[in-house]
Formats: structure tokens, C-alpha cells, sequence
């Protein structure tokens, strides 16, 4: 087995805003050479998260009005009481949603489905310049 790690930098608007990754993380597991294994995603910070979704401008939308409905932004955090930066809802939504991804790959192509892709979510409350970590794991 081997083991190459990697990164993606992006710039994001904060706010739910959702980047779709997939192109950059299948680029990056054809430079690596590697047939069959996992790649794992990480964002080292506590305000973003990933998940799989359609990306396709409705749900886009429907997943940030959810995110609003169940972690809304216009209420009072006790982070927000402590730290004074207003993005206590940031971190409770990255938290439910998690830092890291896992997805399998073989014959050197992501096992995702026809209408799944690899998403990143920023929650901030403002513009963030972000580094993701890949780790590529197998043959």
C-alpha cells in the first residue's frame, strides 16, 4: 500500500457557500497514480465541512435554506458571547456536517454515483482562503 498526501486551495464567500471538488480531487488521484484505494479529505478548521450532493443550483439552495432553518444565523451563540466574532452558528453547522470525507476509488476513477459529487462547505460568516488536505491511500 501506499500513502501520498495533497492538497486543494480555493477561496470561498462563507455563508454556506458550496464549492464542488470532484474534478480537482479526480485530477489529483490521476497524478497519483494509484488504481484502487481511498482518498480522504480533511479541512483543518472548524467552520467548514464536506458531504456528497447533487451539485446542481436547486439543491445548492435547498441544502443552505435547510442549514438556516435547523442552525439559523440571526440567533445568539454563546460563541458568539465569548469570542464576539458572530459565527457561532458557523461552527455548530460545520460540526454537525464534519471535518473530513472518505471516498473509495478503483481502476483510478472515484466510486461516486452518476449524480453525486464531492462538496466543501464553508459556514463562516465571512470570505476565507482554504487549504484542503487529501491523503490517498492504496495501489
Amino acid at each position: 500500500m501506499k500513502v501520498i498526501s495533497d492538497s486543494l486551495s480555493f477561496s470561498t464567500r462563507g455563508f454556506n457557500d458550496m464549492k464542488d471538488l470532484t474534478g480537482d480531487v479526480s485530477k489529483k488521484l490521476s497524478g497519483s497514480g494509484l488504481q484502487n484505494g481511498i482518498v480522504n479529505l480533511f479541512v483543518p478548521g472548524s467552520t467548514g465541512g464536506f458531504t456528497t450532493i447533487e451539485y446542481e443550483s436547486g439543491l445548492v439552495k435547498d441544502f443552505s435554506e435547510f442549514m438556516e432553518k435547523v442552525i439559523p444565523s440571526n440567533v445568539t451563540y454563546n460563541h458568539d458571547a465569548r469570542w464576539g466574532d458572530g459565527n457561532g452558528f458557523s461552527h455548530v453547522r460545520a460540526s454537525l456536517l464534519g471535518p473530513s470525507l472518505t471516498v473509495p476509488f478503483s481502476n483510478g476513477a472515484l466510486n461516486l454515483g452518476t449524480w453525486q459529487q464531492i462538496v466543501f462547505l464553508d459556514f463562516d460568516n465571512r470570505s476565507r482562503s482554504r487549504t484542503i488536505l487529501l491523503q490517498f491511500m492504496g495501489e
